[in-house]
């Protein structure tokens, strides 16, 4: 149950409100405030909003809104705000904007010079960040591109990035595109969170190149994080790369091995095709 403060001291306006990423515990205080004295509540999904509100019993009107509907309700909400009421934004889960519904409205208030007000909280982004021990310096791209020639110009622009990247995608589509995530990121390491917070919460680790993903369970959506580029790149191979280099000779094209060990390191190619050669004559 919501600590209600007194409802003067919660002025007109559009509140951006953090909801849980999956335990509902993870809701502040203010939050239930807010969302309890909101005159509407803007809900990605209102079929899962109100398991929240149920929860904490919180009787608000809600409105569905979310990125089909966006742009036909923005006026009629817009109108909301001007006869000074208190407006909830909240997504399925998690920061409404961020890969969520409400740029649109939050750029309209702005020019509007209507009030929005951020309410803080769960975040799946700095809940994999603060366990990831990767640098704290982060570029997030949001979903990634859904077609394979997208997402390969995605990680094209990614491995040219010196600090760590987060980007969110489903489970079942990780699986299907992490041999093109392995040509770009070889030697990085990776941390995959899967259902974060939630009962069936899952954690991976390790170097991109040693994950099994094919244990990964494909179900629900996963964040992903990629480590900082290393900043002592080599300019020849050790006996690891080798022995990887060995490896990949098994099942793959000396043209891609080329092309996978040259994305992450100041490797000439013409030595690495001329290691392959060698191996491959040696057989």
């Amino acid at each position: 149950m919501a600590l209600k403060e007194d409802k003067n001291k919660i002025n007109s306006g559009l509140y951006v409100v953090s909801t849980p990423i999956g335990n509902l515990k993870d809701i502040t205080l203010r939050a239930l405030d807010v969302l309890n004295y909101s005159n509407v509540i803007l809900c990605e999904d209102t079929r899962v909003s109100k398991k929240l509100l149920s929860h904490y019993k919180i009787n608000t009107r809600v409105i569905s809104y979310h990125k089909f509907n966006e742009k036909k309700k923005l006026q009629s909400v817009i109108d909301i705000l001007k006869d000074g009421k208190i407006v909830s934004l909240i997504s399925d889960a998690g920061t409404p904007a961020i890969s969520d519904p409400g740029r649109i409205l939050i750029k309209y208030c702005v020019e509007q010079n209507i009030s929005i007000i951020p309410i803080p909280g769960s975040s799946a982004i700095t809940a994999s960040l603060s366990i990831s021990g990767f640098s704290d310096q982060f570029y997030f791209h949001g979903f990634l591109s859904e077609t394979e020639n997208s997402a390969k110009k995605d990680f094209q622009k990614f491995k040219n990035l010196t600090c760590s990247i987060v980007f969110f995608i489903s489970a079942q589509k990780l699986k299907k595109k992490f041999e093109l995530l392995k040509e770009f990121f070889y030697d990085r390491e990776i941390l995959i969170c899967r259902e974060l917070t939630k009962i069936h919460e899952s954690i991976y680790r390790g170097k991109v190149s040693e994950i099994n993903i094919f244990k990964f369970n494909p179900k629900g959506e996963v964040t992903v994080i990629i480590s900082e580029q290393k900043k002592d790149i080599k300019n020849d191979l050790d006996e690891s790369d080798k022995a990887n280099i060995k490896n990949l000779l098994k099942n793959k094209s000396v043209k891609d091995i080329v092309r996978i060990f040259s994305q992450e390191k100041n490797i000439p190619k013409s030595k690495i095709y001329n290691y392959c050669l060698m191996i491959k004559n040696e057989k």
